[in-house]
């Protein structure tokens, strides 16, 4: 093979392989089991969770979405989980009406009831081709662009890694796992 042949032997198949990895960029998974940042489908809706930390009522952007909540117990923190969730059916949806987080521990928490501007609205109605949270809502326009589920966890959760958020959906729940 003269050094021509292989030069355009190698420049082509390194073409093939950047299409089929840009192929594949573009294609989505049916998972149920994903990590922060990925979105997943359940029913006519998408989730998806762009941030989680814990939240310390000090802080001024923090003290916002602990709006009505008392201090954490000793031994108790304050964790959020923001969240996108897009409706793109030409119904009305339905979120879900909780969220819980289990340990590696296997102990289990539920997201707790909010007064915060920022709150997630479970239960509540996506309209048909809008998000959650709503375009140009105090939660939309935040630093973090999400609205906020609240689990208060002990300090071991954090030691008891990996977290994983259940989203209960109507062909059975989805798992995202927490990146701390």
């Amino acid at each position: 093979m003269t050094r021509l042949s292989r030069t355009t032997s190698a420049f082509l198949f390194t073409l093939v392989v950047v299409a089929l990895t840009l192929t594949a960029c573009g294609s989505s998974s049916d998972s149920k089991d994903v990590v922060e940042g990925e979105p997943v489908e359940l029913g006519e809706l998408q989730y998806n969770v762009v941030f989680s930390r814990f939240l310390n009522s000090d802080d001024n952007e923090d003290s916002a979405y602990l709006v009505g909540q008392p201090e954490a117990p000793p031994g108790f923190a304050y964790f959020g989980v923001f969240l996108e969730v897009q409706n793109q059916s030409e119904e009305p949806q339905t979120l879900a009406d909780s969220l819980t987080i289990t340990d590696a521990d296997h102990q289990t928490f539920e997201a707790i009831p909010s007064e915060s501007l920022y709150a997630l609205p479970f239960g509540g109605e996506v309209e048909s081709q809008e998000q959650i949270p709503i375009l140009d809502s105090t939660p939309q326009q935040g630093p973090i662009e999400g609205s906020v589920a609240i689990f208060k966890l002990p300090d071991s959760a954090s030691e008891n890694r990996p977290l994983i958020l259940s989203i209960p959906g109507p062909d059975g729940p989805a798992t995202v796992t927490l990146d701390l």
